[in-house]
């Protein structure tokens, strides 16, 4: 498994994320663990409103019974969206970046996950709302007391990035973004430029050149869907000419396509790391593969051109 530095923090470029844990029983949810940590993934991602708040409470009880000590782990978490009306997560539908809010989603984190820090805490997606100075006085405190060691962002573009460093003293390491095979956005305008077609259009705000100017580092989540959550594009008769392209790649390095889609992302030089959504242990040690697959120059421009994309 090969590893990337964030802040400082030497962590494996797959990541596990633990939105679906919850569905998990403690065991199997020990398993999980146990499955990406063997295969070198010392990365853990995970959300206040994840299943409302019990996908935590699930990796709290799955690392118990696991052999995997927390102190070998990286653990992020993230928060400011009210959305759930279920479990401890307080009622509403908004963004909240007040400094109440996130100290309290940091608070309830630690205690969801069995932890006494987090290695990195996220905002989840941009407020519009945001007092900035609110949310430096809440990174100051968090930091202060131990409870969080670094700081990123979700879903933001590259002026509310701007907008919130001005007045917060730690660097934003980390944008969280969804960004695979098929959802290319940040990469299709840039190979349009100057043209008047639909991939022309910037819809993320020069957020990939961004990040690689500011040393940020972009975690690709969802790296396996098409769409907002429309379903997965492996083995979906919706893409053959994808699925046939990759499958004969993934035969030329005795790999899955699972593990081509990973590879995919990393070959990029904008050293992202990649989240794995999947709770079975096959499924997570055939996607992580991909860690340790360089494919050649040609090979990605041969994926992205079957996923239905062009050379202007």
């Amino acid at each position: 498994m090969k590893k990337i530095n964030i802040g400082g923090m030497r962590v494996s470029n797959v990541a596990l994320g633990i939105m679906r844990m919850n569905a998990l029983s403690d065991k199997d949810a020990a398993t999980a663990i146990e499955a990406a940590f063997d295969i070198g993934i010392n990365y853990i991602d995970s959300a206040d409103i994840y299943g409302h708040g019990e996908s935590s409470k699930k990796f709290r009880e799955g690392l118990k019974l696991s052999s995997v000590n927390r102190e070998d782990l990286y653990i992020q978490s993230k928060g400011g969206i009210e959305n759930s009306n279920s479990g401890d997560i307080p009622y509403g539908n908004r963004y909240n970046f007040s400094k109440e809010h996130i100290i309290g989603a940091v608070d309830g984190e630690l205690q969801r996950l069995g932890v006494d820090y987090l290695d990195a805490f996220l905002l989840h997606r941009p407020d519009p709302l945001m007092e900035p100075a609110q949310i430096a006085e809440a990174f100051d405190e968090l930091q202060a007391a131990g409870k969080v060691r670094h700081f990123g962002v979700s879903n933001f573009n590259p002026m509310q990035v701007e907008l919130v460093q001005k007045y917060t003293k730690q660097k934003l390491e980390i944008n969280q973004l969804q960004f695979g095979i098929m959802h290319t956005g940040m990469i299709d305008f840039g190979m349009h430029t100057n043209m008047f077609d639909e991939r022309s259009i910037d819809h993320d705000g020069q957020i990939l050149e961004y990040a690689r100017l500011h040393d940020m580092t972009i975690q690709a989540w969802s790296p396996y869907q098409y769409g907002f959550f429309d379903g997965v594009f492996i083995d979906n008769p919706k893409f053959p000419e994808l699925n046939k392209k990759m499958k004969q790649i993934a035969d030329i390095y005795g790999v899955t396509k699972n593990a081509i889609a990973t590879a995919w992302i990393l070959r990029h030089p904008a050293q992202f790391q990649v989240l794995l959504g999947t709770m079975n242990p096959q499924h997570i040690k055939e996607s992580a593969a991909g860690s340790d697959v360089e494919l050649t120059g040609q090979e990605w421009y041969d994926i992205y051109y079957a996923a239905g994309n062009d050379m202007p």
